[in-house]
């Protein structure tokens, strides 16, 4: 299983999250976009990117029940579900750009969850699958050593 995939099935773990995150779509993005002629090269890159995103907002959101995060998760989910093109996830992603932008608005996050939202902002610049594949092991590396009990209990 590949670091995207692994990062996928630590994010996105309750039964109902399982059934509607980890799409066909979210779970073949990685070997698609490898497998991917030239000309869907870009489109199945930002596939794996939008995949890469959900899954790191998704354990931001658990860590510190943060209602933004999990706006801007459905947001990338809509993005990699109904678009076809690049175009079209700029477009979906464009509609709802005042979620991104109140992303980081009264949020407080620990360590851990600064480090997610860095590999989170690194996801977004990354202009390579490499860069992709090496967030993707940061973030499993991470998503690991989580621990979601103690912002419950605190």
């Amino acid at each position: 299983m590949t670091p995207y995939e692994q990062l996928l099935h630590l994010a996105f773990t309750a039964p109902n999250d399982v059934k509607y995150y980890l799409t066909p779509t979210a779970l073949r993005a990685y070997d698609q976009l490898r497998a991917a002629p030239p000309a869907q090269l870009p489109f199945r890159f930002e596939q794996v990117r939008l995949g890469l995103a959900m899954s790191l907002l998704k354990l931001v959101s658990e860590l510190g029940d943060h209602d933004e995060s999990r706006q801007v998760l459905d947001v990338l989910h809509r993005a990699l579900s109904e678009a076809r093109s690049p175009e079209d996830i700029d477009r979906i992603v464009g509609r709802e750009a005042r979620l991104f932008d109140r992303l980081y608005e009264n949020l407080y996050v620990n360590e851990e969850g600064e480090e997610l939202l860095n590999l989170f902002g690194r996801t977004l610049d990354a202009d390579a699958p490499e860069l992709l594949e090496e967030i993707a092991q940061e973030g499993v590396d991470l998503a690991r050593t989580l621990d979601f009990e103690t912002d419950e209990n605190e």
